[in-house]
C-alpha cells in the first residue's frame, strides 16, 4: 500500500473530495500523522470493500463534528444548507405556505436536479422515506440524529451501481459515533437581533464498555430542541421590499371588509344606475364600497393590485410567519459485542419527533349571499330582469373575505421516525462480510388546530347577520366562530421499509499494483404506504382546507430485489480501477442495471488523477404511480388561444388555471447516465487543491408537462386543455409521464491551506465551491432545452456559483472561525401578470446573497469547552425576488436566511 505522508495526503484528498467538503476536513490531520503510523482498514462510501481509509476513486466530501460545532448549526437540514452542491432543497423557510402539500418535510437536493435523485442514509444504510404523498421523495432530514453524528460523507457522483435507486445525484450517508465511553452534555442557545426564531437545544451522550477490554459497548444519544416563530412583522426587511408597491399583484384580493365580486350584468346595471366606487364609475367586476379607505395598514387600496382599482388589496405579507415554530426530539442508542476476536452482533434504535407549527395569514372566505345584506347594495333591484341575467341564483353576489376575527390559519405537523437495525459483521480468512435486517417506519401527522372553520355554519351565521363580513361582528358572532373552530388531524400518512441485506469482500489476488478485491452484496426490501384522510376533511366542509379531489384513504406495498458487484484493481503502482455493477428488479416497474467505472492515476507522490463513468437509474415512487387525482393552479399564465378572441388582453386571457394532476402506474424508471474527471494537487506541505467536472443527463424523466409549455402549444395539447363554450379555460389535465431529458454539469473546487505557525497562532483557510456550466429540462422528447442556470424558471433557480470559504486561527486554548457562504446572482423569474390590467411584472436580477458568520472556542479546561458566535455578520437581508412560484412574495425562500443576525453561545462538557 502506498503509505506515505504525501501519498496517504493526496489518496485522503480522493477520498473526501480534497480537502474542503463542506466545512472542512480531516485532512491537515491525516497529512500530519507519522508516515509509520497504522492505518485500519474501514468502509467509505461509494465502496463496499473496506481498504486503507479513505482510498477510494470517487470524490467524497467529509464533514467533520468538529466542523459542524464550528459553525453553530444544530440540525441535519442547516448543515446541508452550507453544502455548495445542495440546490433547492426543502427547509423550514420553504415550507411556510397556506398548501398542503409535504409540508413539514426537511431534504437535500445534489446538484438541483430533484430531492427525489438524493439519497440519504443513516450508516450506511436506508430510512424510510417522508411518508406525506407528494412531488418529492425522499429522508425527512429532521428524523436524522443530528447530536449523534460523528461526520457526514457525501459521494459527490452518481452511486446507482452500488445503492441503487435514488442516488443519481449523489448519497449523503450520515455516520453516527459507534463505541462512545463516557458522558458528554451540551447545551445551546441562539437569539436573533431583531427577535424570533430563537432557539434552544440540549443533548446528552453517554455510553460505557470498552470492545477489547469488557467486550461489548452501548451508548445513546438524546437531543433535544425547540425553534420559536418568526412573523413578518418582526422583520424590518419586509417593510424595505417595499412588496405592495413592486409587487402589489401578488397580494391578496381576500380583504376585510371583504370585496364584492359582480357578475358583468350586475356590474352594467348597477353603472345604469348611477353607482360609483370612489366618485367613477364600476370598470371592474370586484368592487369594494371602501375604497379608497380599505382598512389599513392591513387591507390597503392599491389600484394595480389584485383588487384592482374598484377595490381593495390585502397584504398578506404583513399577516404571516416566516420561519415555524418547532420542537425536534431525536434519540440513538447502539450497541455492540464482541463475540470473538473475528465477529460483532450489533444492534442501533433510532427515534425521532419533529413537531412543526405552522400559522398563515388569517382565514379566507368565499361566501355566497343575498345582495340585499351588503348594506351598499341594498337599495338597488338585483332581482331584475337586467340585473340577474348571469345570476346561477338571483340576487346572488360572491363575497372575498378576510376573517380576522377567526384568527390565523394554524396547523400542527409532526414527523416520526423509528429505526431498529440489527446485524453481524467481522472477518474471517481474509473475508469481511456484514448482514443485517433494517426496519424503517415514517408517520406524518397533520392536524389544522385553528382559524379553519366548518363551512356551512359559517356560512349560515354570515347569512343569519351574525358574522359581518365588512366590519365588526356582534359578540354573538365571534361565539359562533370560537365555536366553529375546526381541531381535526386531518391526514395521516404512514410509510414502512423492511430490508436484509448482506455484503462479502475478499482479495482476488495479486496484481502490479497490490492486492486485487472483489465485493458482492445484495438486498430484499418491502416498501408499504398508507394515507388516510379525516372523515372530516373527506366532507367538504373544512373552509380553507376543502376536501381533495379523489382524496380517499389509500394503501399500496412493493417487493424491491437487488444484487450488485465491485471489484478495486490496482492495475500499476500508479493507476487503480474500481468497476462496480448493480441490478435492481422493482414490482410492477421492472428492472434495471447500472454499471460504472472508476479510474485514479498517481503520476507523482504530490499529483493525482481521477475518473469515473456510469449509468444509473430512479424508479417511480408510489406517489407518482397511484397517487390520487389532485386539483391544484398553475401560475398566472396567457392562454394564446382565447387571447387571439380578446386582442390579447392579459387582463382577460391570463389567469391561475385550474389543473387535474393524475399519477401513471405505467411509469418506467429514469434513467441516467454521468461522468467525471479531476485531479489532486499537494504542491506543499500546506496546500491542497481538487478540481472536479460532473456532468449528468436524465432521460424517461417523469414529469408533467411544463404549464407553459402546455399553454404555449395549445393546439397540440388540446385534448388536455377543457373549454367552455366561449372557450375559456375551465380546466387542464396534467398526467405523470415518462418524458424529456434534464442536463446538469459543473467542476467542484476545494482549496485547503493549512499549518501556517507564526508568533500569533496557527493559521488556515479553506474554500469549497460549485461552478456550474449547464443546467437545463427538456419536457419532452425531442422539444428544445430550457434552462433554469443563472434564470428563476417555474419552479427556482439553479445559481451558477456557490461557496463557503472558512478561515481559521488557533492559539494555545483559544480557536476563531471566520466563514462566507455565497450564492452568485441571477435572473428574476420576470413572468408574473396582473390579471387586473394585463401587465407583467417589471423585469428585476436578483442580487447575489452573502452571509459571513464569527465564531469563537475556549477550551476551559480538559472537560468543559465553551463556544459562541455571530451568525449573519453584517445582518444581510434576503434579496429582492418577483418570484411567484412561492407562497411568500418579495424574495427567494429556498437559499435565503430570513432570520438576520444572531447570537449563540454552546457549553460542552466531556468526562471520558
Amino acid at each position: 500500500m502506498r503509505n506515505t505522508m504525501m501519498t496517504r495526503a493526496v489518496r485522503l484528498a480522493l477520498g473526501v473530495g480534497a480537502a474542503a467538503g463542506l466545512l472542512g476536513n480531516a485532512v491537515a490531520q491525516d497529512a500530519a500523522a507519522p508516515a509509520s503510523a497504522p492505518l485500519p482498514k474501514v468502509e467509505i462510501t461509494g465502496s463496499a470493500i473496506k481498504r486503507i481509509e479513505s482510498e477510494t476513486a470517487l470524490p467524497v466530501q467529509v464533514i467533520t463534528r468538529e466542523e459542524i460545532d464550528k459553525v453553530g448549526v444544530t440540525t441535519a437540514s442547516e448543515i446541508l444548507a452550507r453544502l455548495s452542491a445542495n440546490v433547492g432543497g426543502l427547509t423550514d423557510g420553504v415550507s411556510i405556505t397556506d398548501g398542503k402539500d409535504q409540508r413539514g418535510f426537511n431534504s437535500a437536493n445534489l446538484r438541483g436536479i430533484g430531492t427525489s435523485s438524493t439519497l440519504v442514509l443513516l450508516n450506511g444504510r436506508r430510512m424510510a422515506n417522508f411518508a406525506s404523498p407528494g412531488d418529492d421523495t425522499g429522508v425527512d432530514l429532521n428524523n436524522i440524529p443530528a447530536a449523534a453524528i460523528a461526520r457526514v460523507e457525501v459521494l459527490l457522483d452518481g452511486a446507482s451501481a452500488l445503492y441503487g435507486t435514488d442516488a443519481i445525484g449523489g448519497v449523503i450517508n450520515f455516520i453516527t459515533r459507534k463505541d462512545f465511553q463516557g458522558v458528554e452534555l451540551n447545551a445551546y442557545g441562539l437569539k436573533t437581533k431583531e427577535g424570533g426564531a430563537g432557539k434552544r437545544t440540549a443533548s446528552i451522550t453517554a455510553g460505557y464498555g470498552d470492545l477489547a477490554q469488557h467486550g461489548f459497548n452501548v451508548f445513546a444519544v438524546a437531543d433535544f430542541q425547540r425553534t420559536d416563530a418568526l412573523s413578518t412583522s418582526q422583520r424590518g426587511f419586509i417593510n424595505d421590499l417595499h412588496i405592495a408597491e413592486r409587487l402589489p399583484h401578488l397580494l391578496s384580493g381576500y380583504t376585510s371588509p371583504a370585496n364584492i365580486r359582480l357578475t358583468g350584468a350586475q356590474r352594467d346595471y348597477l353603472n345604469d344606475q348611477g353607482f360609483t366606487i370612489n366618485g367613477k364609475p364600476l370598470t371592474n367586476r370586484t368592487i369594494n364600497p371602501a375604497v379608497p379607505n380599505c382598512n389599513p395598514p392591513a387591507n390597503l387600496y392599491l389600484p394595480d393590485g389584485t383588487g384592482g382599482v374598484d377595490a381593495c388589496t390585502y397584504n398578506y405579507m404583513g399577516d404571516t410567519e416566516l420561519y415555524p415554530k418547532s420542537e425536534k426530539a431525536n434519540f440513538l442508542s447502539r450497541g455492540v459485542v464482541q463475540i470473538n476476536p473475528e465477529n460483532q452482533l450489533y444492534a442501533e434504535v433510532a427515534l425521532s419527533r419533529a413537531k412543526t407549527y405552522y400559522a398563515a395569514s388569517s382565514a379566507r372566505v368565499t361566501g355566497y349571499i343575498d345582495y340585499r345584506l351588503v348594506p351598499a347594495l341594498a337599495k338597488y333591484n338585483l332581482l331584475s330582469d337586467e340585473a340577474s341575467a348571469d345570476d346561477d341564483v338571483p340576487g346572488e353576489v360572491q363575497l372575498n373575505m378576510r376573517l380576522f376575527e377567526a384568527g390565523r390559519r394554524t396547523s400542527e405537523l409532526t414527523s416520526e421516525s423509528q429505526r431498529y437495525v440489527v446485524g453481524w459483521t467481522g472477518s474471517h480468512n481474509g473475508w469481511d462480510y456484514d448482514f443485517g435486517f433494517n426496519h424503517s417506519v415514517n408517520v406524518v401527522k397533520d392536524r389544522d388546530t385553528h382559524g379553519y372553520l366548518l363551512y356551512d355554519k359559517l356560512m349560515q351565521g354570515i347569512a343569519d347577520g351574525l358574522v359581518n363580513p365588512f366590519g365588526p361582528s356582534s359578540a354573538e358572532g365571534i361565539k359562533l366562530l370560537n365555536s366553529i373552530q375546526v381541531n381535526d388531524e386531518v391526514r395521516h400518512a404512514r410509510g414502512t421499509m423492511d430490508s436484509l441485506d448482506f455484503k462479502l469482500s475478499h482479495p482476488v489476488g495479486e496484481l502490479a499494483g497490490g492486492e486485487a478485491a472483489l465485493a458482492v452484496g445484495g438486498e430484499v426490501r418491502r416498501e408499504k404506504t398508507a394515507y388516510r384522510p379525516s372523515a372530516l376533511l373527506l366532507s367538504d366542509n373544512i373552509n380553507n382546507d376543502f376536501a381533495p379531489v379523489g382524496g380517499e384513504a389509500t394503501s399500496y406495498a412493493r417487493n424491491i430485489k437487488a444484487v450488485y458487484g465491485e471489484l478495486l484493481l490496482p492495475l500499476t503502482k500508479q493507476l487503480e480501477a474500481q468497476l462496480s455493477a448493480r441490478y435492481d428488479h422493482y414490482q410492477v416497474v421492472g428492472g434495471a442495471a447500472s454499471p460504472k467505472v472508476g479510474l485514479s492515476y498517481m503520476p507523482a507522490k504530490s499529483m493525482l488523477f481521477r475518473a469515473s463513468a456510469g449509468r444509473g437509474f430512479r424508479a417511480p415512487s408510489m406517489t407518482d404511480l397511484y397517487r390520487p387525482m389532485q386539483v391544484s393552479h398553475m401560475a398566472t399564465l396567457p392562454d394564446p388561444t382565447y387571447c387571439a378572441t380578446v386582442d390579447n388582453s392579459y387582463a382577460d386571457c391570463a389567469n391561475a388555471w385550474e389543473t387535474h394532476r393524475y399519477a401513471n402506474p405505467n411509469l418506467k424508471p429514469e434513467r441516467s447516465r454521468q461522468f467525471s474527471a479531476g485531479m489532486v494537487l499537494q504542491p506543499s506541505k500546506q496546500v491542497l487543491l481538487s478540481i472536479d467536472y460532473w456532468n449528468i443527463k436524465r432521460t424517461d424523466l417523469i414529469a408533467e408537462i411544463g404549464d407553459d409549455v402546455l399553454l404555449a402549444n395549445s393546439t397540440k395539447y388540446a385534448s388536455l386543455i377543457h373549454r367552455d363554450e366561449d372557450q375559456y379555460i375551465e380546466y387542464v389535465d396534467l398526467y405523470k409521464e415518462n418524458r424529456g431529458a434534464q442536463k446538469a454539469a459543473g467542476i467542484d473546487l476545494t482549496i485547503d491551506y493549512k499549518g501556517v505557525k507564526t508568533w500569533a497562532g496557527n493559521f488556515g483557510g479553506r474554500l469549497s465551491g460549485t461552478y456550474v456550466t449547464d443546467s437545463k429540462i427538456q419536457n419532452e422528447k425531442d422539444s428544445p432545452y430550457v434552462s433554469n442556470l443563472g434564470r428563476f424558471v417555474t419552479d427556482g433557480v439553479v445559481q451558477r456559483w456557490r461557496h463557503t470559504i472558512t478561515l481559521d486561527w488557533d492559539s494555545g486554548p483559544f480557536a476563531a472561525s471566520l466563514s462566507n457562504t455565497f450564492s452568485s446572482g441571477y435572473e428574476d423569474q420576470n413572468s408574473a401578470i396582473n390579471t387586473d390590467d394585463g401587465s407583467v411584472v417589471k423585469a428585476n436580477r436578483v442580487k447575489s446573497y452573502s452571509l459571513w458568520d464569527l465564531t469563537g472556542a475556549w477550551q476551559a479546561t480538559k472537560a468543559i469547552k465553551v463556544r459562541a458566535g455571530i451568525q449573519n455578520l453584517a445582518d444581510t437581508a434576503p434579496p429582492f425576488s418577483n418570484q411567484a412560484y412561492h407562497f411568500i412574495s418579495g424574495y427567494d425562500p429556498t437559499y435565503t436566511d430570513v432570520r438576520g443576525r444572531r447570537f449563540y453561545a454552546s457549553v460542552n462538557y466531556a468526562f471520558k
